[in-house]
């Protein structure tokens, strides 16, 4: 019979804090930050950002829940008025244009993405590309791509081909986040505030020493 998992084998979670509540504020502003070089539009509605990169750093480094509450957090003061999206959009109107489905599908990409990295303990490099390709793309074009359908009145297949003009620069994202993540895993590891199991050591590892 399989033995359960030991405490020290796990993921240790902690309730939310002042520390968790900062770190969803610096995400949230770091959305903001990256909206401030604005955006182009390429054949279609929406425009090109580098805003993504913030969800998918957020989602990656702070997990799904919080990663999740911080995108809820930057649209909240969207919604109020603040103008945090790219070119310096903000108010309730950004909700009702054809960019609204992908900035609300923000929150449910970096809360896959948050599962999918810390899904087996520490951060990986395969793992951690494939959150940010399944959140940061697949499930923010989930949301978007038919909302913009029915706020442009234009066919779906239509506008699933239009919004792949996003699709090369959505993986230069998720390289980079890739990259900053694994680069904070091994530089600077309580960043996740995290406790993760230590890795088994292999003694036939050929520079294991015992």
């Amino acid at each position: 019979m399989t033995k359960p998992a030991t405490p020290a084998a796990r993921t240790r979670f902690r309730r939310c804090d002042a520390t968790d509540l900062a770190r969803v504020s610096v995400c949230a502003a770091i959305v903001a930050v990256l909206g401030l070089p604005g955006g182009f539009t390429v054949l279609g509605a929406v425009p090109i950002t580098a805003q993504t990169l913030g969800v998918m750093l957020a989602g990656a480094i702070l997990g799904p829940w919080l990663g999740a509450l911080s995108m809820s957090v930057f649209l909240a003061l969207v919604a109020i008025g603040l103008p945090l999206m790219a070119g310096g959009r903000g108010g309730i109107g950004v909700f009702l244009g054809p960019s609204a489905g992908f900035a609300i599908g923000w929150i449910a990409g970096a809360f896959v993405i948050g599962l999918i990295v810390h899904a087996g303990g520490r951060p990986v490099l395969w793992r951690t590309l494939l959150g940010v390709v399944t959140g940061g793309i697949a499930v923010i074009y989930a949301v978007g791509i038919p909302v913009q359908s029915a706020l442009t009145r234009l066919p779906l297949a239509e506008t699933a081909l239009t919004s792949l003009v996003f699709v090369p620069g959505d993986l230069i994202k998720c390289v980079l986040t890739a990259a900053v993540v694994m680069t904070l895993v091994r530089a600077y590891p309580r960043a996740f505030r995290r406790t993760w199991a230590a890795a088994p050591v292999d003694d036939h590892d050929p520079e294991f020493v015992p």
